[in-house]
């Protein structure tokens, strides 16, 4: 993993939702809507959040939603040009932001090239061994073939992973955009292709990209061993992602620090990209059953290790639901006005998820060892929780409640209530902080 990283904060953008484009690819022949503009109008609103990157969501030539890429080496028409999406690298670096790009390689659209060329030619096409096929008794020019696919989803083919030729070209595309300036990748369902195939990819791309960083989108599983055996820098935490609303929607934070423990585990050898919200999930502000507890969740993100990652619009208290039927994802992949609103024309509730997030951003800026921090539990009952997060010579501590009453907590060895609504008594060893009903704090240790 590169230096750079322990310094990571991500925003997190679904470009084609972002900019309201059309459902489906533009038609052949259409000109390009240069629309990333629009993302660039935001940048700005990125650094005053004190975040320090921004990860696109798929900006390649597809037929809807960007999953369904059909040429990895071209920018979707919807969203502009290549000049655009470089336009838009160069701005962002200009700001000191970081770029990321969400590469799908475990799967294609129909219309990708070499997939057409099986279409057309039939058995035997000089790139039928790029996918898995298997063709009917006599077929011959134009017939279609079965094929795997994605999780049952037809429309996406599912690449051939043992072929040099998928390799060479994932190393190829990887390759392209880095060298045009984005800093990193997020591998898409990059557990859904053995980690044998990353091993002969990504080699050939940190040799010309030794300071790249590249992120696996995993489930579920071994995380530490898809590391170890791929080579990513990292994979997505979402073990960490359920148990921290599940946590504080069933009140039984044991479920959270069972999960820290195994958290704890994996930073040995390497650290998760963490997040409480992205593109294929409910929004927190309406995962939790209490709204109050955003400012635990984000609490939690900003100081657990990890590479904390915050989904665009949560930071404004954005609310949607991810539905499971076609356009389920509308709601949380909303376009967003021109331009950022400035503070003080945001509604209450905005305003406070503004200020919480820019808060608790800022604090983790301040503490960058929290990047690979451990959690010492302190206190856990179903209700209530005090961490004890530390790095070397360095500690903090975060007390969590959900009780409908103020609690009283011990926070040994506290000093100063950095961040939360808590009120502290008797600073040091014998140090306990006072948390209203559902209240929260960070303090010093």
């Amino acid at each position: 993993m590169p230096g750079w990283v322990e310094h990571a904060m991500w925003w997190h953008v679904y470009p084609l939702g972002f900019v309201g484009a059309e459902r489906e690819a533009l038609p052949d022949g259409a000109p390009p809507v240069h629309r990333l503009e629009h993302v660039t109008r935001w940048l700005d609103h990125v650094v005053d959040l004190g975040l320090s990157g921004v990860a696109l969501g798929p900006v390649f030539a597809s037929h809807t939603h960007g999953y369904d890429t059909v040429d990895h080496h071209r920018v979707d028409s919807r969203l502009g040009t290549e000049e655009d999406l470089v336009a838009l690298v160069d701005a962002a670096h200009t700001r000191g932001l970081r770029v990321t790009l969400d590469g799908v390689f475990n799967h294609v659209g129909r219309g990708f090239g070499p997939f057409q060329e099986v279409l057309r030619h039939g058995p035997g096409a000089p790139t039928e061994h790029w996918f898995r096929l298997r063709w009917p008794d006599g077929a011959g020019p134009g017939a279609e073939p079965d094929y795997d696919d994605f999780e049952g989803h037809h429309a996406l083919v599912a690449l051939n992973h043992a072929a040099d030729d998928v390799a060479r070209h994932v190393a190829d595309v990887m390759t392209y955009w880095l060298d045009r300036g984005v800093d990193g990748w997020r591998l898409d369902a990059a557990y859904a292709a053995p980690p044998s195939f990353w091993t002969r990819v990504l080699p050939q791309v940190f040799a010309a990209h030794p300071d790249a960083y590249v992120f696996g989108e995993v489930l579920h599983g071994d995380y530490a061993a898809f590391v170890a055996e791929s080579g990513v820098d990292a994979v997505t935490q979402y073990e960490l992602w359920k148990s921290v609303w599940s946590s504080l929607n069933d009140g039984n934070f044991f479920e959270l620090t069972w999960t820290l423990s195994r958290h704890d585990a994996w930073l040995d050898t390497f650290v998760p990209l963490t997040f409480v919200g992205n593109h294929d999930v409910t929004r927190i502000a309406s995962r939790l059953a209490d709204r109050r507890h955003v400012a635990h969740a984000v609490a939690l993100l900003m100081t657990l290790g990890g590479t904390p990652t915050v989904y665009a619009g949560d930071e404004l208290g954005m609310t949607g639901v991810k539905e499971d039927r076609e356009g389920g994802d509308d709601a949380v992949r909303p376009r967003f006005p021109d331009a950022p609103p400035a503070p003080d024309h945001l509604d209450a509730d905005a305003r406070a998820a503004y200020d919480l997030h820019r808060g608790l951003v800022a604090l983790r800026r301040r503490h960058p060892w929290l990047h690979r921090s451990r959690s010492e539990v302190l206190t856990c009952t179903n209700t209530t929780l005090v961490l004890r997060q530390h790095a070397d010579d360095d500690a903090l501590l975060l007390a969590l409640s959900v009780e409908d009453g103020p609690v009283t907590l011990s926070v040994p060895g506290a000093g100063d209530v950095l961040a939360g609504d808590g009120d502290l008594h008797d600073p040091g060893p014998g140090a306990h902080v006072d948390l209203p009903p559902h209240g929260w704090a960070v303090l010093t240790a």
